[in-house]
This record gives structure tokens, C-alpha cells and sequence, in this order.
């Protein structure tokens, strides 16, 4: 057994090291674009799965009441079972956008293997739609989902925590940006 001392050292330093891992020049195109959507009275849409939809919940609260910026998320349990029920599970995300996406939308996909087909097909449905696309993926550098967004926020990590922790920090980061440099606007 691992003594606790040398796991949580271990542990922290591996989060530590993905955390600073971040292109610092995509998060500020990030922000940038945060910037845009808000200017142009646009919505971020932000969806993930398991672990990372409680990210996508967290970064839309802070969006709206924090930031001022207009987004949701497509954490609703009957629309979700609706639309994969009907359309199946791989297409939900692609139905909920035809709802509520607009052009000049920004739609940000949090995926930590960069894998997940419904990620991939709402990807497809964002892109005939005039959507920015942001992705958020870990495991694999060359993961599908990654190569589909205009930007591209990956962490260098096998390890689903690892990955969930580097994505939520470096989306509230963007928050926290925008909000210092955007108070008196």
C-alpha cells in the first residue's frame, strides 16, 4: 500500500503539472472569443458528459451571473433522454443545437478522451451552423474531437481527474479573466 503522504504529493504534483501544462496563447483566444460572444449578444453553449457536465453547469453559472455572459448547458435529464431516446444517444447534442444554437453561438465540448460520438456529431451540426468550437480533451493528443474546434484546450493526461481538475480550472480561469479585465466595460 502506498503510504498517503508520497500518493497526495504524487497526486498534486501530476494536477500541478497539467495545470500549468495550458497554451496560455489558446486561452487567451478563448477569452477573446468570450469577449465577441458577449459583444455580439451571442450565447456560449457548453456540454459534457458524466464528470465534465457538472464543469459545463459550473462554467454557465459563472458565464451568466459572474461574467454577464448569455449560456446554458444541455444538463436537463429530459431533454437529454428525449433527444437520445428519438434520435439516439450519438446524435442528442446535435438535436438540442438545431433548438437552441444561433450563428455567432459558441459551443464548447468537453470530452476528456476526446472520443465521445455525440461530441463528435453536435461538432459536425456546429460547424453547418456558423458555431465557434471549443474543445476541451485530454488522453490522446491526436483525438478526434480535438481536431475538429477552432480552438483546442488540451491536457497531457490519461487520468480522468487529472484531466476533469486541469478543464475546470483553466475554464474558470477564463472567467476569472475576463471578469478582471472586463469590469469597467
Amino acid at each position: 500500500m502506498i503510504e498517503p503522504e508520497n500518493f497526495f504529493v504524487d497526486y498534486f504534483s501530476k494536477i500541478d503539472t497539467a495545470v500549468n501544462s495550458v497554451n496560455t496563447i489558446l486561452l487567451k483566444q478563448f477569452v477573446d472569443l468570450l469577449i465577441k460572444t458577449k459583444n455580439s449578444k451571442n450565447k456560449v453553449i457548453i456540454v459534457g458528459n458524466g464528470g465534465s457536465s457538472s464543469i459545463a453547469s459550473h462554467f454557465t453559472i459563472d458565464c451568466i451571473n459572474a461574467a454577464g455572459i448569455k449560456a446554458i448547458n444541455f444538463n436537463e435529464p429530459a431533454l437529454i433522454t428525449c433527444f437520445s431516446n428519438d434520435y439516439g444517444y450519438e446524435n442528442w447534442i446535435s438535436k438540442a443545437l438545431d433548438c437552441y444554437a444561433d450563428p455567432g453561438d459558441v459551443l464548447i465540448l468537453i470530452s476528456s478522451s476526446g472520443q465521445s460520438k455525440n461530441m463528435l456529431v453536435g461538432v459536425n451540426k456546429a460547424q453547418s451552423l456558423d458555431i465557434d468550437i471549443v474543445t476541451l480533451t485530454g488522453f490522446s493528443n491526436d483525438n478526434p474531437l480535438k481536431k475538429l474546434g477552432d480552438i483546442n484546450l488540451w491536457v497531457d493526461s490519461n487520468k480522468y481527474n487529472i484531466v476533469e481538475m486541469t478543464h475546470n480550472i483553466w475554464l474558470l480561469s477564463a472567467v476569472d479573466y475576463f471578469i478582471m479585465n472586463n469590469k469597467h466595460k
